[in-house]
């Protein structure tokens, strides 16, 4: 039960604070009620939700080395950007990767509606 409340509290917390989050929650929820409006097959629909608990998971891991870095290095290092950089660039990764998939996915579904 602990172990339950502190990631609901990460994740909270998370969402209050980064606008990023925030919009890739916003667009998990958009591509859900898509999947569910387009009737997408179980395998499709897993697919997706594979992907943006990928996509979440990452800016999660994002948010994280932030706070680390900003712990250890409160003044800029060039280091410190590069790692927050390189973090960064893998939530770009997946994201592209998540939005590839969901034209992969849904295109198919829409142009025969």
């Amino acid at each position: 039960k602990k172990s339950m409340t502190y990631a609901w509290h990460g994740l909270t917390y998370t969402f209050k604070h980064e606008r990023n989050f925030q919009i890739h929650c916003g667009v998990a929820l958009g591509v859900v009620l898509l999947s569910v409006a387009l009737g997408l097959s179980p395998v499709e629909k897993s697919i997706l939700f594979l992907v943006i608990a990928l996509v979440l998971g990452m800016e999660l891991t994002n948010t994280a080395f932030e706070r680390v870095i900003d712990m250890l290095k409160p003044r800029v290092h060039p280091y410190a950007r590069i790692v927050k950089d390189v973090m960064a660039g893998a939530v770009l990764m997946t994201a592209v990767l998540a939005i590839a998939i969901g034209v992969l996915v849904f295109l198919p579904h829409l142009l025969v509606w």
